[in-house]
């Protein structure tokens, strides 16, 4: 009956240490997939307990060698369930823990684009004049940029001439050039950023469908009288 008692420790084992991941998660931010909270807080370690019961009355009750195998695979399935929602347990702690930040620094990317919008528009006459509020921008920016970089978050910045990405690019327009080959990235409207292996936001950028199209004038020869 030694059995029993050690498949009782296992599943008691293995529901205290889910447990004691439920708390963690949920201080960090809680998973980050509905179906995941479902299966954390679902009813599958309550199946590993109705198989410890089992085992427990079959053991009062004397076990034939069917039972016994019958018992056996619903403890070795519970256990199965168990383990699989530690799994999924602990990714949703690295999860938390990597992007938990990520809609405070989405909602901040507008701020970005707002200083950096300043910062482009001013000319040389104001630069003389007003010195000291532009570096004030501009550090406020650098410090933007650091806060959020401590998170993860990068910028996407094409030059033009790139090979243009459907993974961090957005196509806003697209234009014939001289210049620059079709497929190619010919002006760049606003940064893009990511988090991690993740996209905040895509770059968008004006794309070059290649050289204009030159219209060719087709002589003919004029019929003989």
């Amino acid at each position: 009956m030694r059995i029993f008692a050690k498949m009782q420790e296992e599943l008691k084992s293995e529901a205290k240490a889910e447990a004691e991941d439920g708390a963690v998660i949920e201080e960090a931010g809680g998973p980050q997939d509905e179906d995941d909270v479902g299966s954390v807080n679902g009813a599958e370690p309550a199946e590993a307990d109705d198989a410890v019961s089992n085992l427990e009355q079959a053991e009062d009750d004397g076990l034939t060698a069917e039972k016994y195998d019958e018992l056996n695979d619903r403890y070795l399935r519970a256990l199965a369930e168990v383990q699989n929602i530690r799994r999924i347990s602990e990714r949703d702690k690295l999860e938390a823990g990597k992007f938990g930040a990520s809609k405070l620094a989405r909602d901040l990317l507008p701020v970005h684009d707002s200083l950096k919008r300043a910062l482009d528009s001013v000319d040389d006459v104001q630069k003389e004049h007003s010195r000291a509020l532009i570096e004030g921008i501009e550090l406020t920016l650098k410090e933007l940029l650091n806060a959020i970089g401590r998170h993860g978050v990068r910028i996407v910045n094409p030059g033009k001439g790139d090979e243009f990405d459907p993974k961090l690019h957005q196509a806003m327009f697209e234009a014939p050039s001289k210049d620059i080959e079709s497929g190619k990235i010919m002006e760049i409207m606003t940064e893009g950023f990511t988090m991690h292996d993740r996209l905040l936001r895509p770059a968008q950028v004006g794309v070059s469908s290649g050289s204009p199209a030159v219209d060719v004038q087709v002589e003919q020869d004029s019929p003989a009288n």
